[in-house]
Parts: C-alpha cells; structure tokens; sequence
C-alpha cells in the first residue's frame, strides 16, 4: 500500500544513465518545475550506494517519490528491472515496475528477440514510446535515437515492434581515444563538405573498416586536410549507420529524436540518403512517456 501513496502530490523523474543522469521534479498538475543534471552515472555509484545517491536527489528536488528509468534497472544497477520484450506499449511499461524500496520504482527496458538476434534497450523506450503515446511521432515510424548505442526503431500503431542498436557513438569515442587515428579525431564534428562526403561513402560502401584506415592515409598524403578528418570519419560512421537503419521496413514518418547536436548530424546524413527526418526533442519525449508511466501509480 506504501508504494502508491503519495504519487498524485507530484514526484521526481530520473533518466539514469551509465554517466550522467537528468532528475526533473514533477508537480500534481503534470508540469515540470525544477531539475538538475550531472556526471553522476550508475558507474560513478559505489557497491551499495544508491540509496545515498537517491537521497541526494531529494536532497536538491524534495522528498517526493522518485520514478527512475535508464541503466539504473540494469544488472549493473541499482535493482535490475527485467525486460519487456516487444512489441511493447507504454502500458506495458508501466504494469511492470521494479520496486526499489517504498517510493521508488524502476521502469523496465525492452528486449528483441527473433530469427537469431538479439538486442537490448533501457531507457531510450521512455522516449519512444511517450512520443508514440503524446501523438508527437506517427503510429507509424522508423525512430532513429543517436547516442553512445543508436537505436532504430521501428513503431507500429504506436507500439515498439522491433529495434535494432548500431554502436556508432561508441566506435567514434574508442576511435578517438585508443586508436592509430586518434591525432586526426581532435577537431569539431560539423555538417560541412567532409561529413557529407563521409556520409556518401558510408551509405554506398560496406567496407567501413578498410575506409577508416583512408582517413589517415589521405592526410598523411595531402589529400585532404587534417582539421576536416574528424567531420569526415564521423559522418562515414554515420553514413553506415544510416544505411543499416533505413533498410529497415518502409515507416510512415522517419523520425530523430534526441539532444539537438546529434539529431543535425543523423538529420543531415538521412537527408543525403535521399531522405527527409523530422527531428525531435528527446528530454520532452522522456517526460511525457514517463508521466504517462506515472499516472498508473496508485489506480
């Protein structure tokens, strides 16, 4: 009975992920009053840890119930949140809550499996499928949400049918940090000539380790500049991970959703594909999946 009191006076929203984590204090009306976001990732928490770490997250946005999302429900987080498998709806979110404690819950993901694979996802099926619910994406998308894993995913009368994750981020960042062209990765990632061009050969071309190696040997041999090998090797990642996302079944309405520094650069990359993408805000889809999560709470 404790569980579900209290949840109509308001409660604190938290999209945790392996680095960083959003909180948003949500009131009775449904509105967003305050929030905070910080480096503070379920990787930064010690062994044992959360419950320090979630009061310290009423500590900064009131002693409400907390409803939290993300890597928080994984085997490396605070209580593991099994998945949901697809097709999943939002309600089906919601009937399976994780309960951490008296007033905290944790939002399951959403697994796919069939014909031989496999793929996993916490906290991107918030924003996909509050997005489906709020009427904000078609019934019908093909959602792309670029990130450290990218997902493509596919809705159906606004359920989440199947997905599939492209580790683009990630390959650029261990690219950047531990490999021969680390020297090269420096500079801004823009939707300039050489991301285009990067694009183009990664939608044509599926030989994208041999190309990577192109991005050093062009420069070392002047043909091409050193400050554009960054935009060129982020938009030839980009290019092949479009192109594994659009060969999937024809959507209504390809959307991009997520923080707007990376919607431009998938928006820009589908639009080379001959391809157009509505671009949405990820933080707004979050809340509205998570408040429709909330409502259920206590009925």
């Amino acid at each position: 009975m404790g569980k579900r009191m209290g949840w109509a006076d308001g409660f604190i929203a938290v999209d945790w992920g392996t680095t960083n984590r959003r909180a948003y204090l949500i009131d009775s009306a449904g509105e967003r009053t305050d929030e905070f976001e910080d480096a503070k990732g379920i990787l930064s928490v010690t062994q044992g840890g959360f419950p320090d770490a979630v009061a310290e997250i009423r500590g900064r946005l009131g002693d409400k119930p907390l409803l939290l999302a993300g890597m928080v429900g994984s085997n490396r987080g605070w209580v593991e949140a099994p998945y949901v498998p697809c097709p999943a709806r939002i309600e089906d979110l919601a009937q399976h809550l994780v309960w951490a404690g008296e007033r905290e819950a944790i939002v399951p993901g959403v697994s796919f499996l069939e014909q031989g694979r496999a793929d996993v996802m916490r906290g991107e099926e918030v924003q996909l499928l509050g997005a489906a619910a709020a009427g904000t994406v078609h019934p019908t998308a093909l959602v792309c949400h670029p990130g450290t894993h990218n997902k493509w995913a596919l809705l159906r009368q606004g359920a989440l049918e199947t997905f599939r994750t492209v580790m683009t981020g990630e390959l650029f960042n261990l690219l950047k940090q531990h490999s021969i062209l680390g020297d090269f990765l420096g500079g801004e990632v823009s939707v300039n000539d050489a991301f285009k061009a990067g694009v183009q050969v990664g939608l044509q071309n599926a030989d994208l380790p041999a190309e990577l190696f192109t991005v050093r040997a062009n420069v070392l041999l002047a043909q091409s500049k050193k400050e554009d090998a960054a935009s060129f090797t982020s938009g030839l990642l980009i290019g092949t991970d479009v192109r594994i996302g659009l060969a999937q079944p024809l959507a209504a309405q390809v959307v991009v959703m997520g923080r707007p520094e990376l919607t431009s650069l998938y928006a820009a990359a589908i639009h080379e594909a001959q391809r157009e993408a509505v671009e949405l805000d990820g933080e707004e889809s979050f809340l509205a999946g998570i408040k429709r999560i909330a409502q259920g709470i206590g009925k």
